[in-house]
């Protein structure tokens, strides 16, 4: 789905699908991502290893194949925005946003790109451009991006209100690892502490008009994000989905092995990932 059609599905409050780009790297995983069916994807520069030059790469792949490519950059400084918007991505992930002060100059990074210096700092400040001119021209260049901001934390969700009223962002990001262990209880994303804050955010952008992204690893832990209300929908990842997809199929495949020839030892399937 290219970006504009992805932001107008979204504004017509209909759901989209995608996961975390991690660990594929290789330009030849194109024909798998082709067949994937994935409306977007969100490309990982916080956790994963990926340079500047493997991140536009992996931008022109996605955007080649319709699949719009967002970019979650590594913290809260702006200058990793413009990189991703110089690699071609679609729109930017910022995560763990917990001030004011760090989403009016990451969002607006994007919404002004290449403005820098006075003027870049006059625009995020008081909302003055150089000129009406320059102003249309940055509107139309970045109308069809996408700046989303990550509330990861408690103190973040106690402020999601004055956070997503500060800037004119497109969506809101929930990080169950970095929310879970900021709020106590460490990947517990059934508990009802972190379910009741879920609940909080999601409310709090559906008032707005925004979708909420949550990144759920599994089947049963989406269905539930999925029904306190989000419709960005990033579930596990390419890792995740892969080492699943191999567990699964190799538990058939050991099955029907056992039966025709015996002696097929049972293997447990571990969770071998740290998802981030």
């Amino acid at each position: 789905m290219k970006p504009a059609d992805l932001k107008a599905a979204l504004k017509a409050k209909k759901p989209v699908f995608g996961f975390m780009v991690s660990a594929t790297a290789s330009m030849r995983w194109e024909k798998m991502f082709a067949g994937s069916t994935l409306d977007f994807v969100v490309i990982d520069s916080e956790h994963g290893s990926r340079d500047r030059q493997l991140i536009s790469d992996t931008c022109a792949q996605m955007k080649s194949l319709d699949i719009t490519a967002i970019v979650r950059t590594p913290n809260t400084e702006e200058v990793w925005v413009a990189m991703a918007m110089d690699a071609g991505a679609d729109g930017v992930l910022v995560p763990y946003c917990e001030t004011v002060d760090e989403v009016r100059h990451t969002c607006m990074k994007m919404r002004t790109h290449p403005l820098k210096g006075e003027y870049y700092e006059r625009v995020v400040e008081t909302g003055e451009y150089p000129s009406e001119k320059s102003k249309k021209y940055l509107e139309d260049r970045h109308k069809d991006q996408i700046f989303i901001m990550g509330i990861e934390s408690e103190p973040a969700a106690n402020r999601v209100e004055e956070l997503i009223d500060c800037a004119p962002i497109d969506a809101v990001f929930i990080g169950p690892n970095d929310m879970t262990t900021s709020l106590g209880i460490p990947d517990e994303v059934a508990n009802p502490i972190y379910l009741d804050t879920l609940s909080k955010i999601i409310g709090a952008a559906d008032d707005r008009g925004l979708p909420t992204m949550i990144h759920q690893q599994t089947i049963e832990a989406s269905t539930t994000a999925i029904n306190l209300g989000a419709r960005f929908i990033m579930h596990s990842s390419d890792s995740g989905i892969l080492l699943r997809g191999t567990q699964d199929e190799f538990a058939q495949i050991r099955e029907v092995a056992g039966k025709k020839h015996g002696g097929v030892a049972e293997v447990k399937a571990k969770d071998t990932l740290d998802v981030v």
